[in-house]
């Protein structure tokens, strides 16, 4: 049964840095594309990050060189590493991870998800 949960959310003063894990049981992610999503409120679900099956990170524009993703596999553990954190950067953070493709940056690519961690940037 594979399972992701996300942790480390919170609330932060903009400039202020957070660290999200997701912690995923169930399957060996070491070979998945993983990823992180977020939703602010009345908007779409976007990509933030994503570490495809060849380990390559890419960012969405808005967060590169703030955010940094990455994926520690004694501990089936992925994390996102927020820094210079901004009040737009408020949102629903999830994990996501998908094993059949050898890249996914899309929402609909990916089969697995977890269920979210808070992340409010107070400016």
């Amino acid at each position: 049964h594979v399972q992701l949960v996300e942790s480390g959310g919170g609330s932060v003063q903009a400039g202020g840095s957070l660290t999200l894990s997701c912690t995923a049981s169930g399957a060996d992610y070491s070979d998945y594309c993983m990823a992180w999503f977020r939703q602010a409120p009345g908007k779409e679900r976007e990509g933030v990050a994503l570490i495809d099956r060849s380990r390559t990170a890419s960012y969405a524009d808005s967060v590169a060189g703030r955010f940094t993703i990455s994926q520690d596999n004694t501990k089936n553990t992925l994390y996102l590493q927020m820094n210079s954190l901004k009040p737009e950067d408020t949102a629903m953070y999830y994990c996501a991870a998908e094993e059949g493709r050898t890249i996914a940056t899309m929402e609909y690519e990916y089969t697995y998800w977890g269920q979210g961690t808070q992340v409010t940037v107070q400016g």
